[in-house]
C-alpha cells in the first residue's frame, strides 16, 4: 500500500489510551506526540487491569492514569466509568492500545474510537484474536502475506470501518514471534498516521467505508 500524501499541520488533538498489557502503542504515540510528528496530547490513560505495565508508562510520560478493573464489576458499571473518565477529562479521540477488555462504546463517541489490530481484517479478528493468537492463525492458515488494520471500533470484536491498512510478506521460515516483530514495524507507522488523518478532519466515514479526503 502506498503512503498517503502528508496532511498540512493542524491543531493538537485531546487522546485518551486505553490499554490492558504493556503499552507499546502507548510508547510510540507519545513519542510521536513529544517529536510533533503526531498532533496529540495524551489527556489520560486507561487501563483494565491494575498490573498492566502500561501504566508505569505511562505515569513515567507524566499523564494521567486511571484503573478501571474489567472483572471487578458489571459490565454496565465498567461501560459508564469509562464513559465518564473519558467524557470528564474532554477526549477528542479514544485509541484502544492492546485494549483486551470490552467497553460498550456509547453514541456520542461513535467515529471517536479507533483500534489497531495485528492482522488484515476482516481475516483473523474477533474474540480471542490478538497477540500471538492472531499470528499463530496466520501461519497455521499458510498465508504469504499479513499486516495490520486500523479502524474505527464499534461494539463488535475488531469490527468498524477500516481506514488504513499495512501488508508485510509472510516468509517460510517465520515464527509466530518474527512475524509479529515484522507487523509491529508497520503498525508503529499506520496509527499514528490515522491519527493524524483525524486531526486533520480528514476521514469520512461513509455506508461502504471510510474515506480519506485530500489535503487541503
Amino acid at each position: 500500500m502506498t503512503d498517503i500524501e502528508p496532511t498540512p499541520a493542524i491543531a493538537p488533538v485531546r487522546l485518551g489510551i486505553l490499554l490492558s498489557g504493556g503499552g507499546r502503542s502507548l510508547q510510540y504515540i507519545h513519542e510521536g506526540t513529544q517529536t510533533g510528528s503526531i498532533p496529540a496530547t495524551i489527556v489520560v490513560v486507561i487501563a483494565s487491569r491494575p498490573d498492566a505495565f502500561g501504566l508505569t508508562r505511562a505515569r513515567k510520560f507524566g499523564c494521567e492514569t486511571l484503573v478501571i478493573e474489567y472483572r471487578a464489576m458489571p459490565q454496565r458499571e465498567f461501560d459508564r466509568k469509562v464513559t465518564a473518565a473519558l467524557t470528564r477529562a474532554g477526549v477528542d479521540l479514544v485509541c484502544m492500545a492492546g485494549f483486551l477488555s470490552f467497553w460498550r462504546i456509547p453514541p456520542e463517541f461513535e467515529n471517536r474510537v479507533m483500534n489497531i489490530h495485528p492482522a488484515l481484517l476482516p481475516d483473523f479478528g474477533g474474540k480471542g484474536f490478538h497477540g500471538r493468537h492472531v499470528h499463530e492463525a496466520v501461519l497455521a492458515a499458510d498465508r504469504r502475506t499479513s499486516g495490520c488494520t486500523v479502524h474505527f471500533a464499534d461494539n463488535e470484536y475488531d469490527h468498524g470501518p477500516i481506514i488504513l491498512q499495512r501488508t508485510v510478506p509472510v516468509l517460510p521460515d517465520d515464527t509466530p514471534d518474527v512475524l509479529a516483530a515484522r507487523v509491529f514495524e508497520e503498525e508503529r507507522k499506520a496509527y499514528p498516521e490515522a491519527i493524524r488523518l483525524f486531526a486533520a478532519g480528514r476521514l469520512r466515514v461513509e455506508v461502504d467505508g471510510v474515506r480519506i479526503a485530500p489535503a487541503r
